[in-house]
This record gives C-alpha cells, sequence and structure tokens, in this order.
C-alpha cells in the first residue's frame, strides 16, 4: 500500500467512527482545513487572489462560517476584493457575472472523487469490517460512486443495498408505530429506531456542510 493510499485509508477509518456518511464527514474536514489554510498562507497568492475574485469569493455554504477563522485580515482583504471588483457592476443595477467556480467547492470535488475512487477500489477484509460498521454511503455519494465507475466490489454494492432496505423498513415501522393509539408499540421501539428519522434525513442528504 503505497503512502497515499495510506492516508485514505486512515482518513477513512476515522471517518467510519462517526455519525453518518464517511465521506461526508471527509469533505467538510478537507474543506474546513483549505479555506483555513488559504487563509492564513496564501491571501498575498496572486493566482489565488485571482480565482477568489473570479467566483465572486467563496459560496455560500463555505462562507457561512468565515467568521469562525483565525485570520480576519485575510478575510477582510479578501471581501474588499471582490466588492471592489463588483461595486461597479451594483453601483449601475446591474447583475454582477461570475467566470469562476468556488475554490473551496474545486477542492471539496477533488476530495470527493479521489476517495470514492479510492473506496471503489478496496477488497480487503479489515477495510471491509471498518466500513461495514459505518452508515456507509449517503445516496447522493452513492449515485456519484454509481456514475464514477461501471463495476463496484460485489460487499460494497450488497452493503449499500441492504442499508438502504432495512433503513427503510425502519423508517416505516416509526411512521406505522407513530400513529395515534400505537403508543405501547412506539414506546417498544429500540432507542435508535425512535429517531430513524434523522438518519434516514442525513441518509437522503448527505451532511456537507
Amino acid at each position: 500500500m503505497d503512502n497515499e493510499k495510506h492516508v485514505n485509508w486512515f482518513a477513512l477509518e476515522k471517518a467510519c467512527g462517526n455519525e453518518g456518511c464517511p465521506v461526508c464527514g471527509i469533505i467538510n474536514e478537507r474543506a474546513e482545513r483549505y479555506i483555513d489554510n488559504m487563509l492564513f498562507e496564501h491571501v498575498s497568492d496572486r493566482g489565488f487572489r485571482a480565482k477568489y475574485r473570479a467566483s465572486g469569493g467563496f459560496c455560500d455554504r463555505h462562507a457561512a462560517n468565515l467568521e469562525s477563522f483565525r485570520d480576519g485580515l485575510a478575510v477582510a482583504i479578501l471581501g474588499v476584493d471582490v466588492l471592489t471588483t463588483i461595486l461597479p457592476e451594483l453601483s449601475r443595477k446591474r447583475v454582477p457575472r461570475f467566470k469562476g467556480v468556488c475554490p473551496a467547492c474545486e477542492e471539496s470535488n477533488r476530495v470527493e472523487q479521489e476517495f470514492l475512487g479510492y473506496l471503489a477500489d478496496r477488497n480487503e477484509e479489515e477495510f471491509i469490517a471498518i466500513f461495514t460498521a459505518s452508515e456507509g454511503l449517503c445516496v447522493p455519494h452513492y449515485r456519484r460512486l454509481l456514475s464514477l465507475t461501471k463495476k463496484l466490489p460485489r460487499w460494497l454494492s450488497d452493503f449499500q443495498r441492504e442499508r438502504f432496505e432495512t433503513l427503510l423498513e425502519r423508517s416505516k415501522r416509526f411512521v406505522d408505530c407513530s400513529a395515534w393509539g400505537r403508543q405501547e408499540d412506539f414506546s417498544a421501539l429500540e432507542p435508535q429506531d425512535k429517531i430513524v428519522w434523522k438518519e434516514l434525513a442525513r441518509t437522503l442528504r448527505g451532511t456537507i456542510r
């Protein structure tokens, strides 16, 4: 196993120990790290500044927590760049047009493709045991994986199918037991099945922040 794969193995192993889709978890972590590094180390990089201006800054999702990062000066410098660029258009009551893509989205897409490809190439028993102890891929990432590769490992496709089928049955049971007059049936549900709607929601939408 080469060094890059070794790093990805342990990143997935860590993510599999958390709630939700492991790939979502890795993307969230890497996106936050990317933004932090850009603000702290690359705000003076002309190439990055040009890309940032061309995209109108980070997208709404990736800009949502900018005030929580450690370098307010970098946030201000980048913000001045963007506002200076778009103000002439806004002053003329015109809609600014951005030709670029959010830099953090580009990085997230790269990380997503890297880890989905790595996952689709795994057949080691140790790795299978790690991954099948997790919630598995969310629907968006399983769809993305299916679009990226024509042949999935049998263990992965079987695991995801069984995972979705089991989640559907648990969710149907939750709905049925939530009906009026079935309080005793609801009380008899396992604790995790009483809040299965939360698991269903994050499985259908993913947990990308």
